[in-house]
């Protein structure tokens, strides 16, 4: 099964990236659903939200802190899909 890679990520505003991937699928990601919960709380604090980067190992959208996000997720809502349906036909064409 082969996975999108991350190529490159920026911070538009406040809680939303414009992320692109290796297929060339890019987009607007609004985060503002995850924002001020949990840990993502840290986004502001010293406006750590701009300082995304491209994990270099998982190669996944992250911040420092190693707080990070799903990229299959990110994948699919960017691209207007449901993952599930994403990795089912995934499967399928792994399996051909």
């Amino acid at each position: 099964m082969r996975f999108p890679k991350v190529i490159s990520v920026k911070a538009l505003e406040k809680y939303k990236l414009f992320v692109s991937f290796d297929d060339g699928v890019s987009g607007m990601l609004d985060l503002q659903d995850l924002a001020q919960k949990g840990v993502f709380k840290y986004w502001d604090e010293d406006d750590n939200f701009k300082k995304v980067f491209i994990h270099p190992d998982l190669n996944c959208i992250t911040w420092p802190g190693d707080l990070d996000i799903d990229t299959i997720n990110s994948y699919c809502t960017i691209k207007g899909i449901d993952p599930e349906d994403f990795l089912h036909s995934e499967k399928q064409h792994a399996s051909n």
